[in-house]
């Protein structure tokens, strides 16, 4: 929990800027109408509930699937993130989502890839090769109804079905945050029982 709750400030307050900014709206034909940190309250309910379900997969796949990526499939998947999000942050500088997205993706790759070289990477990868399923399907709805609307001048204006290709990598960045701290609270909870 401290770990998800930590996370969802962080991106609480990205999505508060965003929506002040006019990066993306919400049809208030399509929400119950409380709000907190002038977000939909079923926006705040989000940065629990998916990264709770995020890294319940997380922890189960690691239960029961003991396979994991090799570490040359890991260094190779991980290089060409960085040198995408360094691609990206060049060709659409300017664009407030896809900047921030892929500026917080690549500080975060490299510093759970190069300075804590966290073991834990393989899984994660696969981890989030199965949420992308269940983020297809909800995310396609929330943005084909739509409940979420994006400013195609803030994005790449590229999307996969009715998604912002940036979510793919927002979804990215916020389970890797997740997991990050996941994982850094569960050796320190292992570390003070020994």
């Amino acid at each position: 929990m401290p770990g998800i709750l930590i996370t969802g400030l962080f991106f609480l307050a990205w999505d508060a800027l965003f929506t002040l900014k006019g990066v993306w709206s919400f049809n208030l034909d399509k929400i119950i109408g409380g709000y907190l940190f002038h977000l939909p309250l079923e926006e705040v309910l989000f940065f629990l509930t998916v990264p709770f379900a995020c890294v319940f997969i997380y922890a189960c796949l690691n239960y029961y699937v003991k396979w994991q990526l090799p570490p040359r499939v890991v260094k190779t998947i991980t290089a060409l993130l960085f040198i995408a999000c360094v691609a990206t942050l060049f060709i659409f500088r300017g664009r407030l989502y896809t900047m921030v997205t892929f500026g917080v993706l690549f500080l975060l790759i490299g510093s759970i890839s190069y300075i804590f070289k966290a073991g834990w990477l393989p899984r994660f990868y696969m981890t989030y090769l199965v949420v992308l399923v269940p983020f297809f399907v909800v995310n396609g709805i929330l943005t084909g109804i739509p409940v979420v609307i994006y400013n195609s001048s803030e994005n790449m204006n590229m999307r996969i079905a009715s998604i912002p290709l940036e979510d793919f990598f927002y979804l990215m960045a916020l389970l890797l945050m997740n997991v990050g701290f996941f994982e850094y609270f569960k050796s320190s909870a292992q570390t003070k029982t020994t």
